[in-house]
C-alpha cells in the first residue's frame, strides 16, 4: 500500500473512495496532498481534536455532510464529547439556520454510533425548536444543559439573546466558537465578515497562530481561496 493510501486509512479505519480514485489516476499528487493534510493537522497551536470539531461546525454550516461526517470521526478518535459536539453544531445555525442544525443531526448520530451510545431516529422537521429538541433528546439530561439554554433564548424571539448564548462559553470556550465562525466565513470566502469575526475572536483571547491554523484548515476543506481570504485579515507576522 502506497504512503498517500496508508495514511487514509490510518485516518478513517478505511481508504474513501476519493482518496483511492486520487492514487489511482497520479499516486503522486496523492502523496503531496497527504504530506499538506499531514502538516496542517499535526498539533500546533490548535490541538488535533479541535482541528477536526472545528472543520466538523465548518461544513455542517456550509451543509457539506460528506466532510462533516469524516471529521467527525476524527474529533472523537481525538476525544471529543457529545456535549463538545453539539455546541460545535449549534455555533453553525448562525450561519445557516435550520439547515445547518438537521445537517448536524447526521454529525451527532454518527458520534453516539461510534461510541456505542443508541439514539432515537430523527423526525424529519425544519422547526428549530423541533431539532434542539432531538439534540436535547439524544445528550440526555446530564449533558444538555447548554442546548436547553439555547432553546429557551430561540424561544425568546430574541436574535441578540441567541446569538450571545450560542457564542457563550460551556463545554466548548467562547473563544473557539468565535474561531469557528470565522472559519465558517473563510470557507465560504467571505473575507470581509471573516475578518471581522477573527476580530472578535482576538477580543475572546484567540492567538494569531491559531487564525492562522483556522486558515490552514479551511484551505483542506474549501481550497487555496479560503487561505486567501484568511491571510488578508491576519496581523503581519
Amino acid at each position: 500500500m502506497s504512503k498517500g493510501l496508508e495514511y487514509f486509512k490510518n485516518v478513517y479505519d478505511v481508504v474513501p473512495g476519493w482518496v483511492q480514485k486520487m492514487h489511482n489516476y497520479n499516486p503522486d499528487i496523492l502523496d503531496h496532498y497527504t504530506n499538506l493534510r499531514g502538516d496542517i493537522m499535526k498539533p500546533g497551536a490548535l490541538s488535533v481534536k479541535e482541528k477536526d470539531i472545528l472543520l466538523v461546525g465548518m461544513n455542517a454550516a456550509r451543509l457539506y455532510e460528506r466532510s462533516m461526517v469524516y471529521h467527525t470521526k476524527g474529533a472523537i478518535d481525538g476525544g471529543a464529547s457529545l456535549p463538545e459536539l453539539a455546541e460545535y453544531l449549534l455555533v453553525s445555525y448562525l450561519y445557516y439556520g435550520a439547515q445547518a442544525l438537521i445537517t448536524g443531526v447526521k454529525s451527532l448520530q454518527y458520534a453516539c454510533e461510534l461510541k456505542k451510545v443508541e439514539v432515537s431516529e430523527f423526525k424529519d422537521t425544519e422547526e428549530p425548536a423541533d431539532i434542539l429538541n432531538y439534540y436535547i433528546q439524544v445528550l440526555g439530561e446530564e449533558n444538555s444543559s447548554y442546548v436547553k439554554k439555547v432553546l429557551e433564548a430561540l424561544q425568546s424571539g430574541d436574535q441578540r439573546v441567541l446569538q450571545e448564548t450560542i457564542l457563550s462559553s460551556g463545554a466548548v470556550s467562547a473563544k473557539l466558537k468565535h474561531i469557528l465562525m470565522s472559519g465558517i466565513y473563510i470557507t465560504v470566502l467571505n473575507g470581509e465578515e471573516a475578518g471581522e469575526w477573527m476580530e472578535k475572536a482576538r477580543n475572546h483571547g484567540a492567538t494569531e497562530s491559531e487564525l492562522a491554523e483556522t486558515g490552514y484548515i479551511c484551505l483542506l476543506t474549501a481550497g487555496i481561496p479560503a487561505w486567501f481570504e484568511a491571510s488578508d485579515s491576519l496581523i503581519e507576522k
